[in-house]
């Protein structure tokens, strides 16, 4: 019984210096229009980013005031509808959760 390997294939030509760099050249943009995208659709969620510049920085700090106050408001209703008798223990949050939401809870209080 002989074993027979599977035919190799032809060496690929080694690239050079100059189309290493273009590839990561078209990868970098590549990986910065993906960013930007991001931070496009993200800006589209938070209200009052309309018309607003692209600023990364602008975009990711009114995202985490957005989602505070949701944090908050979600609190109030929970704490509302607790108040007239409904059960809203399926409406908790993971407790795995809930340390975090403190932290930045924390965070805002003492930005304020």
């Amino acid at each position: 019984m002989t074993s027979t390997s599977p035919p190799q294939p032809p060496d690929r030509p080694r690239l050079t210096e100059a189309q290493k760099k273009e590839n990561h050249i078209r990868s970098e943009q590549k990986r910065r229009e993906a960013i930007r995208e991001g931070f496009d659709k993200l800006a589209s969620l938070v209200p009052g980013m309309e018309g607003q510049g692209r600023s990364e920085a602008v975009v990711l700090e009114a995202t985490i005031k957005f989602l505070q106050d949701q944090i908050l408001e979600r609190r109030n209703l929970i704490e509302r509808a607790r108040e007239r008798g409904i059960d809203t223990e399926e409406w908790e949050l993971p407790g795995h959760v809930e340390p975090a939401v403190e932290r930045q809870l924390g965070r805002r209080d003492s930005e304020s």
